[in-house]
């Protein structure tokens, strides 16, 4: 089996908003699943599953606590790349991106996203390089806005890749600049640049990768 054919599996868009001690902090997954519903007695329960790796599963692991905003079409992808392609340990990722705090300290991403929830962690499951937490929806929003961002809108229509660390990613597809016969890839995303009418070498030097905004000097010739 080819790992193209798991991305017939689907997938939503969502940031995770943490903290570590008083600062927060946030990333992007594709793994959120509800597991329950709410009864009279009972919160309804998700799952998340995040490389052990990652410094929001350690703020998970450490704290217990954690928001889902669910992203929409709508939700500009230079969030999707501020959140999901740099380190939150020694980066302020929320600096640029509208947020709110709630009282427990985690951030709600408000950047056109279309609700969102608060969650607690009741236990948590672990594979060799995956920790999946299940957690109970203890607040949220009372209405939803927008269409949710699918996995699969992400890449078809907004060019998105994934991280190395996600359970989604694949190696950047071999394509090239026309003009050229070179191929340019952002060392830090993947993104593959590729338009045939304009060579990435004529790009201004302010230009930036449109996926995760780091720098054109990020990219690497590929032959």
């Amino acid at each position: 089996m080819k790992p193209l054919v798991l991305g017939n599996l689907s997938y939503g868009m969502y940031a995770i908003g943490v903290k570590d001690g008083e600062k927060p902090n946030a990333c992007i997954v594709n793994t959120v699943m509800q597991i329950s519903k709410a009864t009279p007695s009972e919160q309804p329960l998700v799952t998340v599953a995040m490389n052990k790796a990652n410094y929001s599963c350690q703020c998970i692991e450490k704290e217990g606590i954690f928001t889902i905003s669910v992203l929409s079409e709508a939700t500009p992808a230079t969030v999707i790349g501020a959140l999901g392609f740099v380190s939150g340990r020694s980066t302020n990722k929320l600096e640029n991106i509208r947020h709110k705090v709630l009282i427990e300290g985690v951030p709600v991403v408000k950047e056109n996203t279309c609700c969102w929830f608060l969650c607690r962690v009741k236990d948590k499951m672990e594979t060799k390089d995956q920790v999946v937490f299940v957690a109970e929806i203890t607040a949220g929003s009372d209405v939803a806005v927008g269409t949710p961002m699918t996995y699969h809108y992400y890449v078809e229509h907004m060019s998105g890749v994934s991280p190395k660390t996600s359970p989604t990613y694949l190696p950047p597809a071999h394509t090239f600049d026309k003009s050229s016969g070179e191929s340019f890839v952002c060392s830090v995303c993947g993104y593959v640049y590729q338009d045939p009418n304009f060579g990435f070498e004529e790009l201004p030097p302010d230009w930036t990768c449109p996926i995760c905004k780091m720098p054109k000097k990020a990219f690497v010739r590929k032959k």
